[in-house]
């Protein structure tokens, strides 16, 4: 076996394990850990079972096995053997068995106790992947509960080997150096105006020009630009190979394995092949410095591939493939100083996925909150609530978040939650078949054409000729059959809604109606706006099941759907249909508006007025336009006004505007019993509870800091005006102050009442806060011009000492005895 540099802490890594449990290795790519771990353990006294190594792709495991196998100089499926979702090489005397981390979650979740697995390795732990953590999670509980002596070994290539030791029980932490190949990095830019596919054509032929020798890996974000480079590079005079994971096996054996012909191979890739397995002859890297990733946008409840800058960590690893085996180049797209502002890892998958599968295989384990798991990075709180509610919707959960017998189905299916309970619900109803097909449909994009209407597309595809036309529809046979035999006696009578039935039930949130006459504007059941282009035919239906959507939450653009009935929604969800009486305020009118809807979640399927509202709804919303509307648009009495503002005078706050709407609930509701209107309430029955709510106490507090009315010398009540201008106001004759040698006081702080004085015939003659200053200043010019216009009522030249009349001399003199 060629010597490697972690051969040098395979000992430790030995000796750790017959200590402990636990352990985790740290080495760089190429020292050979894939390859040299796994067969270093199957000597140890502990080991006398299998040896699980868990790799990230399929293609990586793969690769591994058939590396170990011919190290050993076997075939895989001997002692080394690979199991991945699409093929599988072992027997049973296969002892060390590299599978994907998807598949080892399946068989932990089979067999909680690995029964005849002494060790699991989990290779390239520092990715990150949801998998890779969740099975890392599930082994260690499985450990804790049932198998103390199961070895657990993560192994990463970068030095975040602490953070895996902690969570390990403070496992011990073996390193190996690695061996450092000479690499150079060349940064040549791009020019952003032009397409990736071009530029990187381009600096694959600077590449191959400047290199005499060694194949080239370029790395590109996804398949298309794949294929359009390789369109570039026809009649290089190079063996042109893509490598991707929708390829099939032999395909992608082919572009690791060096040329039969002995010639240069460019191989093109996405990150599939930034680590896990060394390509021989490859000492030349051209970096697009792009991925594509999936992004759960959680606005809108989708994960979508997003095309963005490769983090650092993944460009080190892309230029570190063409040193593995001797010195090598790397040509980045980019300029040196831009890399500095490229994040500096890819974030781990579990802060921002869909958990709905974690939630669903939680709940399989036996395990209803995430949190119970020993995790790197937990769960985020709101992820695994949102996944938790999707769940109860499909089904799979119950209340208590246990999972129902449908859940387990799910779970075991290779597809998200969403996607089985479809594929399990179609197939009750006949419709498996076309149920595989939309699986399909929505997970590869382009077959069948670019055409929103999923119904157009599969009638498209199932015409279809070509490998990956033809690989797709066997895959869509082989989900067609995990869900077992169509029902003995389906349903009929679908027709042309097929496709769209089982789009409703994969997503059920996503059903929509037409909300505009031109077919732009679409509400959904989840409460999200969707738009759709008005050209599309589908903007003539009336109702669509959607199952892409793209852009923001308040409207987002719809990718793909299929026409639906009303009468297949109901048939679907009738159960869900629900009767909504609203009763709501009108401020135009002052009393309410009641109507009666049925609502599927937030699409409104018919409405019309409600004849007998609840009488409680109708109290709430006339109590609600209140608080909203303000106090002022009660039927308040004169009494009740000017108790109010004697009151605010008075600086008794149990009636001011704040205190009456902290206390509406308790004191309006009573008043409102049989009433559609605000002004039906009765004003005396108003003003009866501002008086109540005041008390004996208050009331006479009021009456003797703010008076209701102003005593006058001559024995009249004349009314204050405690919300004048300038502060309390009263009108009154001058004659009825006669006698009155003090200005006339109101409140606590004895504020002088604003005198405002007329003639006997009402008109007015003064204004005056100070009497005693108006009898000994202007009166005596005021009395002249008096005496002339009434001569028949006194004008004495002392007011002061005078008798309050209002009377003439002539009925004085009468009166007195």
């Amino acid at each position: 076996m060629t010597d490697l540099p972690i051969h040098d802490v395979l000992p430790d890594l030995r000796s750790a394990l017959r200590a402990r449990s636990n352990a985790v290795l740290v080495a760089p790519p190429g020292a050979g850990k894939t390859t040299a771990v796994a067969p270093a353990l199957l000597d140890e006294p502990w080991c006398e079972g299998q040896v699980l190594l868990l790799s990230p792709r399929r293609l990586a495991a793969r690769a591994a096995a058939e590396r170990i196998a011919e190290l050993m100089g076997e075939e895989p499926g001997g002692t080394a053997g690979y199991a991945t979702r699409m093929d599988s090489r072992q027997s049973a005397r296969t002892r060390i068995l590299v599978l994907t981390e998807g598949i080892f979650v399946r068989r932990i979740q089979d067999d909680p106790e690995l029964s005849g697995v002494s060790a699991i390795l989990f290779d390239e732990v520092h990715e990150r992947s949801l998998d890779s953590d969740f099975g890392l999670a599930l082994a260690l509980d499985a450990q804790g509960a049932l198998r103390p002596d199961l070895r657990i070994v993560p192994m990463s290539a970068t030095l975040d080997g602490a953070r895996f030791a902690a969570l390990l029980g403070h496992a011990p932490v073996i390193e190996s150096e690695g061996r450092i190949q000479p690499l150079d990095l060349r940064h040549v830019g791009r020019s952003a105006e032009k397409r990736i596919e071009d530029e990187m054509a381009a600096a694959v032929r600077l590449a191959l020009g400047e290199e005499a020798e060694g194949d080239l890996l370029a790395f590109l974000p996804g398949v298309a630009e794949i294929e359009r480079t390789a369109e570039r590079l026809e009649g290089l005079g190079v063996e042109i190979h893509r490598l991707h994971g929708s390829l099939d096996p032999a395909a992608q054996r082919a572009a690791i394995l060096p040329s039969r012909e002995g010639r240069r191979k460019v191989i093109l890739a996405t990150s599939i092949a930034e680590t896990s397995l060394t390509i021989d002859g490859v000492r030349i890297v051209v970096d697009s410095g792009l991925a594509r990733r999936p992004r759960y946008d959680r606005a809108a409840s989708v994960t979508r591939l997003v095309t963005e800058r490769a983090s650092q960590a993944a460009a080190t690893q892309r230029a570190g493939r063409a040193a593995r085996q001797r010195p090598g180049v790397a040509y980045r797209l980019w300029e040196a100083a831009a890399t500095a502002g490229m994040p500096p890892f890819d974030p781990p998958e579990i802060l921002e996925s869909d958990l709905s599968s974690l939630l669903l295989d939680c709940a399989l384990w036996g395990v209803s909150d995430p949190a119970g798991l020993r995790w790197l990075d937990a769960p985020p709180v709101a992820a695994v609530a949102e996944a938790r509610a999707r769940l109860t919707v499909l089904d799979a959960l119950d209340t208590d978040g246990r999972i129902t017998a449908h859940g387990k189905a799910l779970a075991r299916l290779p597809v998200e939650p969403r996607i089985g309970h479809m594929l399990v619900r179609a197939g009750e109803m006949g419709l498996a078949e076309v149920a595989a097909d939309i699986a399909v449909l929505l997970g590869e994009r382009g077959i069948g054409g670019q055409d929103i209407d999923l119904s157009q597309r599969r009638t498209r595809w199932r015409r279809e000729s070509g490998r990956r036309a033809d690989a797709a529809r066997a895959m869509a046979r082989r989900w067609a059959k995990l869900i077992g035999p169509s029902p003995a006696h389906p349903a009929s009578g679908r027709g042309e809604h097929e496709v769209g039935i089982c789009l409703a039930i994969a997503f059920p949130d996503r059903v929509a109606k037409r909300r505009s006459a031109d077919g732009a504007d679409w509400a959904s059941v989840g409460g999200r706006r969707f738009r759709l282009d008005p050209l599309s035919p589908l903007a003539r239906e009336d109702w669509l099941a959607v199952g892409a959507v793209q852009g923001s939450a308040a409207g987002a653009r719809i990718l793909s759907a299929a026409p639906l009935s009303e009468a297949d929604v109901l048939a679907l969800f009738g159960g869900k249909v629900a009767e909504h009486r609203t009763v709501r305020f009108r401020a135009d009118t002052g009393g309410i508006e009641a109507l009666r809807e049925r609502r599927l979640g937030a699409v409104r399927l018919s409405s019309g007025s409600d004849d007998r509202p609840d009488p409680q709804a109708v109290t709430a919303a006339l109590v609600e336009g209140v608080r909203q509307g303000g106090l002022n648009l009660l039927p308040w009495s004169d009494a009740a006004h000017s108790l109010r503002t004697r009151a605010d005078f008075a600086g008794v706050e149990t009636l001011s505007d704040a205190a009456l709407l902290e206390t509406l609930d308790e004191w309006l509701p009573p008043l409102l019993a049989g009433k559609r209107r605000l002004s039906d309430i009765d004003r005396s029955q108003l003003t009866g509870v501002l008086e109540g709510l005041i008390g004996w106490d208050g009331k006479q507090q009021v009456d003797r800091l703010a008076p209701p009315e102003f005593r006058s010398p001559a024995g009249s009540g004349h009314a204050i005006d405690y919300a004048a201008e300038g502060g309390p106001r009263v009108e009154l004759r001058v004659q009825a102050l006669f006698g009155l040698s003090e200005h006339p006081m109101v409140g606590s702080g004895r504020i002088p009442l604003v005198l405002s004085l007329t003639s006997p015939a009402g008109r007015p003659i003064q204004t005056t806060r100070d009497l005693p200053g108006f009898w000994a200043g202007s009166w005596s010019a005021v009395a002249k011009e008096m005496r002339g216009r009434y001569p028949r009522h006194p004008w004495p030249d002392d007011p002061a000492g005078a008798a309050a009349t209002l009377r003439t001399k002539r009925a004085d003199a009468r009166a007195k005895p």
